[in-house]
């Protein structure tokens, strides 16, 4: 099983990056092969639609990764109701040819009290029109769950993150069985 997990905050101190590491643990720890695309490290040109721009480097390994992956866990921090650019801009890459029938949880995180419910509303509208499996189960983290280091603390949200790793996980594995009985 090959699940991508996707960091959509450009930052350099991100919070959604801090999510990421501890999804991409959980995953780890159940010797599940991670991809990996993080906006802040694999910067995309601006999504134009033209030909010449899939031949950027940073454009085929993310193409190459979703091609790979069996699931997807998308991160996002909440900006002005939706999800980020950058996050945006890596979708527009990809097409409902790597996420039909394809599991995907969704996560975010919201600063000033406010979760991130929005950006997980936008997203899951995003993934709706590629066709993905979206789980019904998504996470909001607060910056208030990490540590200085990045450290997921906070341990009823750790709980409820693994809840839902572990619903992706299962799904996979089930629609990887149908998909073998074909």
């Amino acid at each position: 099983m090959k699940i991508m997990v996707m960091n959509g905050s450009p930052r350099d101190k991100s919070m959604t990056r801090n999510l990421t590491n501890t999804v991409t643990d959980q995953l780890d720890e159940k010797e599940i092969e991670v991809l990996t695309f993080d906006a802040g490290f694999h910067e995309l040109p601006l999504f134009k639609g033209r030909k010449e721009d899939l031949n950027h480097p940073e454009v085929q390994r993310l193409i190459a990764h979703a091609t790979q992956a069996d699931a997807f866990v998308i991160c996002s921090p909440e900006y002005h109701n939706g999800m980020s650019g950058a996050l945006k801009n890596a979708l527009d890459y990809l097409g409902a040819s790597h996420f039909k029938s394809k599991p995907t949880a969704l996560a975010s995180v919201g600063g000033g009290g406010k979760g991130g419910i929005n950006a997980l509303n936008n997203m899951r509208t995003v993934m709706r029109g590629l066709y993905a499996l979206v789980l019904p189960d998504q996470f909001c983290a607060d910056p208030t769950c990490f540590d200085e280091k990045g450290y997921m603390v906070e341990t009823k949200a750790k709980e409820r993150l693994t809840l839902v790793v572990n619903e992706l996980v299962s799904l996979t594995t089930t629609v990887a069985k149908k998909t073998e009985v074909k």
